[in-house]
């Protein structure tokens, strides 16, 4: 998995990933589950959404 997710994007992911679960609880409603997908694509720097339309908001590295 190359890493296709950076800056402020993965801190944005990461943001409305802990509301969402926080949400969640307070609601006690499953929906908040939802919360983990943002999270865990902040977290891990992949998005398979963006590797499915080859997109990348992370650095390009140049040699």
């Amino acid at each position: 998995m190359k890493a296709n997710v950076g800056g402020n994007d993965k801190i944005i992911r990461i943001i409305i990933g802990l509301i969402g679960l926080i949400i969640g609880l307070l609601a006690k409603s499953w929906w908040g589950l939802v919360g983990f997908i943002p999270l865990l694509t902040g977290v891990f720097n992949f998005c398979p959404l963006y590797a499915v339309l080859k997109m990348s908001t992370a650095k390009t590295e140049t040699k």
